[in-house]
């Protein structure tokens, strides 16, 4: 039984109050602006407003038929052979995708597919005359299924190992082929998680911000997010801004909304159980066409990732480093993302403890307001976008002083928020297994408070609490939503230094600029996957 002053609820109840007032302040400003200018928000709903949102959706959802259909294919073919050589290999390629930076991926897909790629030639032959790129819907398809075929694939084979090695067993015994081996015991299993993983990456491509605006191409590849962007850093028009943020926030809880009733994880994975064992007989055909859907699959996430290092390296490097814009643009992002990464672990865990502190009070009955509040208050997030958040807090401060001078505050609090929901996975499960071993004893002892965490829970949540710093720091240092609305000459981060560089056409700056964003977030999120195995090794 918890005191009711326990320190940790209040602790939870402020981290609450901060989401309240980045999340409320946002519609503030939203709803102040639309008050303001109703007749100029009102007159947005025109043919080309109707457009952006036809494209929106159209985009996602081929971008979701691209993605999910092969995934399936890659998923049961490597389910099918559950021990190879580099399979592991496979695997952690396939995890890439989540740790890169969009833009660096939008420049990757540039250096092979763009107009002086190294395929345009190729590409040209095959296209009968000149090759004009890769911008607009096809660039915009080429590089969300990059980022979410290796996401499905990893989800779908994570389904598929969930079925019970007897049904394997006895499909062995009975000599079942792989065509009905499919028909009754994989597609059942697959066909469950199709909803979830569909909507999963549906929900990705319509909050899709980075790719759209670098390889979009123009207003007939416009989504609802850029068209915010657009609205309010090049026509500085607050009412269009307005009308396309509350259409954007209506599409982003409708897909939420969905997952959440299908029970779809919102936030993906990047850890996969350790195979069962298998009791598979698979003929030399099906091998080999397995085998080439796979190298088919790798070689299509492996690409861009290769043409973003040969760019890179083909950049002079040397002189990045020796310019001052560079050296200030690395030193802002790597502050901005420390405090953002240091800001989203202290919320999840002053969160994490609240709730666990909640339920022990709670005697029986349902949850309280607070309980569900602190459980479920940083998944709301996710129908918010950033690029959502900063258009409400850039129009509200607007009106009361320069909005580009606040630029490092809404950078470090709307990442540190956006990153919550994955903070809070690598949190909560070893805080909750800690309280479960210490509870009683540091009742009985007085112990709470600071003290409690240093001397009791600091222990079991030090790697933890590291795998999700590293998380938080990568996803923030590599992010464009924000800092595209707020930075400026004199607050620039690395992301928005590369997009500058690719909008004034210096491309070997940007590549350059893209290796270094790029290895930088690998090898954080490798520290966090590192930590992250280091921690269940100790448990």
């Amino acid at each position: 039984m918890q005191r009711a002053s326990d320190p940790r609820i209040t602790a939870g109840t402020l981290a609450l109050a901060a989401i309240a007032l980045l999340i409320g302040g946002a519609f503030a400003g939203l709803l102040f602006e639309g008050a303001h200018d109703f007749s100029g928000a009102w007159a947005t709903f025109d043919p080309y407003l109707l457009r952006v949102i036809r494209f929106t959706l159209w985009q996602a959802a081929l971008s979701t038929l691209l993605s999910v259909i092969p995934a399936l294919f890659v998923a049961r073919a490597l389910s099918r052979h559950p021990r190879f050589f580099a399979r592991a290999f496979i695997l952690q390629i396939f995890a890439v995708p989540l740790a890169l930076p969009a833009i660096v991926a939008a420049l990757g897909i540039l250096a092979l597919y763009g107009r002086a790629g190294y395929f345009a030639g190729v590409l040209a032959v095959i296209g009968g005359g000149s090759w004009p790129g890769i911008y607009g819907l096809s660039g915009i398809l080429v590089a969300h299924v990059f980022f979410n075929l290796p996401l499905a694939t990893r989800l779908f084979l994570e389904a598929l190992q969930t079925i019970p090695a007897d049904q394997w067993r006895l499909a062995s015994q009975l000599g079942m082929a792989a065509r009905p081996a499919f028909r009754l015991i994989e597609w059942p299993t697959l066909r469950a998680a199709l909803p979830g993983v569909a909507g999963l990456v549906f929900m990705l491509c319509i909050t899709s911000f980075t790719i759209v605006l670098t390889l979009g191409g123009g207003p007939a590849a416009t989504t609802l997010e850029v068209g915010i962007y657009q609205a309010l850093r090049f026509d500085f028009d607050p009412a269009r801004a307005v009308t396309l943020t509350l259409l954007q926030i209506a599409l982003t809880f409708i897909v939420v909304l969905a997952l959440t009733r299908l029970g779809a994880n919102v936030v993906g994975d990047t850890n996969l159980p350790v195979a069962q064992r298998r009791y598979l007989s698979v003929n030399r055909s099906e091998t080999w066409l397995n085998a080439l859907v796979i190298i088919l699959a790798l070689l299509f996430v492996v690409g861009p990732m290769a043409a973003t290092v040969v760019a890179g390296l083909g950049a002079d490097l040397g002189r990045l480093a020796s310019e001052a814009t560079v050296r200030q643009a690395t030193l802002t992002s790597a502050a901005l993302a420390f405090l953002s990464a240091l800001l989203s672990v202290m919320l999840s865990l002053a969160l994490t403890m609240a709730r666990r502190a909640l339920a022990l009070n709670r005697r029986a009955g349902a949850k309280a307001l607070l309980e569900r509040a602190t459980d479920t208050g940083a998944g709301f997030v996710l129908v918010v976008p950033p690029i959502v958040v900063g258009a409400g807090w850039f129009l509200l401060l607007r009106h009361v002083g320069d909005a580009f001078a606040i630029a490092p505050v809404m950078v470090v609090t709307v990442n540190a928020v956006m990153a919550m929901p994955f903070a809070l996975r690598a949190v909560r499960p070893a805080y909750d297994a800690a309280s479960e071993r210490h509870e009683r004893l540091c009742a009985q002892l007085g112990i709470a408070g600071w003290n409690r965490l240093m001397l009791v829970d600091w222990p079991s949540l030090r790697r933890p609490l590291a795998t999700a710093f590293a998380f938080a720091m990568a996803l923030s240092l590599g992010d464009l939503g924000v800092i595209a609305l707020f930075g400026s000459d004199s607050v620039q981060t690395l992301p928005y230094l590369l997009l500058a560089r690719m909008g004034s056409y210096r491309t070997e700056d940007a590549a350059g600029l893209a290796l270094l964003l790029g290895f930088v977030c690998l090898a954080l999120i490798v520290a966090a996957h590192w930590l992250g195995r280091e921690k269940v090794r100790d448990a």
